[in-house]
């Protein structure tokens, strides 16, 4: 091993120790890699950062980034994830634990008109949280529900966190899209028994709606379903349906999604100039959190490669004497531990290309490789202490303590893990259905 590789090796470490003390991700990326990297490379250093930085910026799939962030922030402001809350509950009103359902259905939906994880947490515990308290449901088990159904955003499409995984690992950002779905619904379908059965076996924690609060005749039921379903079902085809059609591109879909939010709003009545202008904001704030994370990690990951460092961690996982899938068990496992103090944009640039040739060595197929790091990264989201799921709950359910949250999310990381582990031993649940449609 050369000096340099144990110098890349030290940085690495150190970054790991000074984040977990608190220091901000992209600035300690940014300052670690360029003075590590000037002490054992000299000055070409910064025309590797340079070089690195152009390049990312040059992937035209990143366009699809902001698009997809300001639909999401719009198809929010429209209230259009209330009221396809309000439709499930009235449909579903009379069944035991229908107010899970329907938050994990509505969650489910929704997260395939927006990718962002805080936004769908803080909204669906806005405007599910009060019925709940107020039916008598499980606040352990409410609070769950909606955490975990609220991540389903980060790995259903229109997923950002899938957009910027496409490039790192070198596959379709359309081929990405359709192998997440199947995991997606796999969580989700789990997230649906396991909320069911345990109402149908205490009826305590889910009875069915007061009925002070259920719809009033069939046919406001059947206009709160339209009203609510039919134009997020029609946002949902321009942009996912085009995708997979292979009629656009991402970027070119996610335009048209965020044309039909601004049309959907100004259709609900919804829209406003400081609606518009709040939207952008935020899409300004978080896209460039984003992109500033992933220039900086693109940049350390090119400066940790260069010293040698990365093609040391590659022999000597690829050398160990175990079998392949132990091996691949073992990154998993890295992954997991990583997504509690990172961000998903840095451990897609540090650490997916430090694992990406094991991977490759190994001769796994990555399409499912990047699913099962989307479903894995999905995880952490629920991994107490670090879990943001939990503070953005908080924030707007002061009712529930930290605690009682942090025991919510925690039952629903077994089925994240179950989830995980099924996807590893069954590919099919990730590949069949881009193989259907692409070959």
């Amino acid at each position: 091993m050369t000096g340099n590789a144990l110098l890349g090796l030290f940085m690495l470490l150190l970054m790991v120790s000074v984040i977990f003390v608190g220091f901000p991700i992209s600035f300690t990326l940014l300052f670690l890699g360029l003075v590590v990297g000037w002490i054992g490379l000299g000055t070409i250093v910064f025309d590797l950062a340079f070089f690195q930085t152009i390049g990312l910026m040059k992937e035209q799939t990143l366009a699809a980034v902001p698009l997809f962030i300001f639909m999401g922030y719009l198809v929010e402001q429209a209230g259009l994830m209330e009221r396809l809350f309000r439709a499930f509950q009235h449909l579903l009103a009379p069944v035991r634990g229908s107010l899970y359902l329907g938050v994990i259905l509505t969650a489910t939906v929704f997260a395939m008109a927006t990718g962002i994880v805080g936004a769908a947490v803080t909204v669906l515990g806005i405007m599910a949280a009060p019925i709940m308290m107020k039916s008598g449901y499980s606040p352990r088990l409410s609070a769950g529900a909606i955490a975990a159904g609220g991540t389903l955003g980060i790995l259903i499409p229109p997923s950002v966190m899938l957009i910027v995984m496409g490039p790192v690992i070198n596959v379709s950002v359309a081929k990405l899209y359709a192998a997440a779905f199947g995991p997606g619904f796999l969580l989700a379908g789990l997230y649906i028994i396991y909320t069911l059965t345990r109402s149908f076996m205490n009826p305590n924690l889910g009875p069915p709606v007061p009925k002070e609060e259920r719809a009033g005749s069939l046919l406001q039921v059947s206009r709160e379903v339209i009203v609510g379903m039919l134009p997020l079902a029609a946002l949902i085809a321009s942009t996912l349906g085009t995708i997979l059609a292979g009629i656009v591109t991402p970027t070119e879909a996610a335009a048209m999604g965020a044309s039909g939010a601004i049309l959907l709003s100004l259709a609900y009545r919804r829209f406003t100039l400081n609606g518009l202008k709040t939207a952008v904001f935020n899409t300004t704030a978080t896209t460039s959190m984003v992109l500033f994370l992933a220039v900086a990690s693109n940049v350390f990951g090119a400066i940790f490669a260069r010293l040698g460092s990365a093609a040391v961690i590659t022999n000597a996982l690829t050398g160990l004497p175990v079998p392949p899938f132990a091996t691949l068990i073992l990154i998993m496992g890295l992954i997991f531990l990583l997504g509690w103090p990172f961000e998903w944009p840095a451990i897609i640039f540090v650490f997916i290309p430090i694992f990406y040739p094991v991977i490759e060595a190994l001769k796994y197929d990555m399409l499912w490789f990047g699913v099962i790091v989307a479903v894995n990264l999905q995880t952490a989201y629920l991994s107490p202490p670090v879990a943001m799921s939990a503070y953005y709950l908080k924030q707007v359910v002061p009712q529930w303590s930290l605690s009682t949250i942090y025991k919510g999310m925690a039952d629903f990381m077994v089925l994240q893990v179950i989830a995980l582990i099924l996807v590893m031993l069954f590919p099919e649940i990730a590949l069949w259905f881009p193989r259907w449609l692409f070959e």
